[in-house]
């Protein structure tokens, strides 16, 4: 078992693990369907803490083995210190749904495929599916169990963006076109500098960015590095030496350092660590299950906003239910009205351009996920939490494909369109 890791000659050990609870089981259709659905933290030391894991950097050369990829994104905790966000103490169950997935087909570039050929191919290791807030269909794969955390990758921003909503709702931030610096004083005399929080959002500052995974010498490699020195405020210092590409507001360009400033503000404005507010306004009061674990730049400073947040298969859908009940809970919104409607339809940029996407909200492109207002959080290695408002269906999925740049040789819009129709 790893004791304890260096990063930049700063030493740290590994977070404790959480403990599940046993879970009812059920053979479905010749795979392992999990329906029952009892909290899986409580009385068992975490399962993969003794599995061998890569580096940072190696996970984004894309340089481990496949055993090792989905090892890494499952420990990701004990590469950089985190921040618990503690869970429900009474955990929201899940029931079956009246109708199950048995099988679905699919057709990418004229060749059919169907639920297995998926879960193979694209290396799933985690796949649940919700209709009506209910299960439809569960499996864990790659040696994941229902305790598994795994990271979420840029599923992070939609939450952090989703944090954003419950900031403006508190009252904590005015509005979306308050400038950044308002919140981010270290920002001032940058790029940054005339830019809002919603072209922020809209990862529109005008600010020049390269998000090159693979390229050493890209700036969202730079951003790892200073992730890696773990110096408070090193982050921000990228951040500010960037310059500016066009006019805020007028161009799209995706940028992980762009989240990372939208947590800044976060953190500006609350005052709090994100994954206290994280849990305050929704892990707890939903019925999260189980404790996750979110990245930090430094040893008790600011959580990495735009990944690294590490959660249950079971809690990802939660936070997908979550937002497709519009923010509700008990009957209550956290979000301002209006805000899921706005954060996850398309937008259009200064001068008219318009955007298939919303606030660090991906929007779903084919002809039947337009007509169903559908859209998704996403994150590399392939990691999706795709919500079909009008179909009422989640589908949380976690995988481990073997380069960043989400390489499902499956592409998983058909699929994810074949499940809604079978739902239907």
């Amino acid at each position: 078992m790893l004791n304890s890791f260096t990063i930049s000659n700063q030493t740290y050990k590994p977070s404790r693990p959480h403990r599940p609870f046993a879970t009812t089981t059920l053979a479905a259709s010749g795979l392992l369907a999990v329906l029952a659905i009892a909290p899986a933290h409580a009385r068992d030391a975490y399962p993969h803490a003794k599995e061998a894991i890569g580096t940072g950097q190696q996970l984004y050369n894309g340089q481990l083995t496949p055993d090792l990829t989905a090892n890494t994104l499952r420990n990701v905790d004990r590469l950089f210190p985190t921040r618990t966000i503690a869970p429900s103490s009474r955990p929201n169950t899940f029931k079956p749904a009246e109708k199950q997935i048995k099988q679905v087909k699919f057709t990418v570039n004229g060749k059919t495929y169907d639920l297995f050929d998926f879960l193979a191919v694209n290396r799933v290791s985690g796949l649940l599916i919700l209709k009506d807030g209910k299960v439809a269909y569960e499996t864990y794969q790659l040696g994941n169990t229902p305790s598994t955390r795994w990271t979420s990758m840029s599923i992070a921003k939609s939450i952090t963006s989703t944090l954003i909503g419950a900031a403006v709702k508190d009252g904590y931030i005015k509005n979306l076109d308050e400038p950044v610096t308002k919140y981010v004083p270290r920002l001032k005399d940058s790029a940054y500098d005339g830019v809002s929080i919603r072209d922020v959002l809209m990862m529109s500052s005008g600010v020049k960015w390269n998000e090159t995974y693979t390229d050493p010498n890209s700036d969202r490699r730079h951003l790892l590095v200073a992730q890696e020195s773990q110096k408070r405020n090193a982050a921000m210092d990228v951040m500010a030496k960037l310059s500016r590409a066009v006019e805020p507001g007028t161009k799209f360009n995706y940028s992980t350092g762009e989240t990372q400033v939208a947590g800044e503000i976060l953190y500006g404005a609350i005052k709090k660590p994100l994954a206290e507010y994280l849990s305050e306004k929704i892990w707890k009061p939903y019925g999260m299950e189980a404790p996750a674990k979110w990245w930090l730049d430094s040893p008790g400073g600011l959580e990495i906003a735009g990944s690294g947040l590490s959660a249950t298969l079971r809690d990802f859908a939660r936070f997908g239910q979550f937002y497709l009940d519009g923010g509700v809970i008990n009957g209550k919104s956290i979000l301002p009205d209006g805000w899921m409607q706005e954060a996850s339809t398309s937008k259009v940029l200064k001068g008219g351009t318009p955007l298939d996407y919303g606030y660090m909200w991906w929007i779903a492109l084919s002809d039947q996920a337009r007509a169903d207002k559908a859209f998704m959080a996403r994150g590399i290695f392939g990691q999706f939490v795709y919500i079909d408002p009008t179909a009422h269906v989640v589908i949380a999925m976690t995988s481990a494909a073997s380069k960043p740049q989400n390489m499902q040789l499956l592409t998983p819009q058909p699929f994810f369109d074949a499940v809604v129709e079978e739902l239907k």
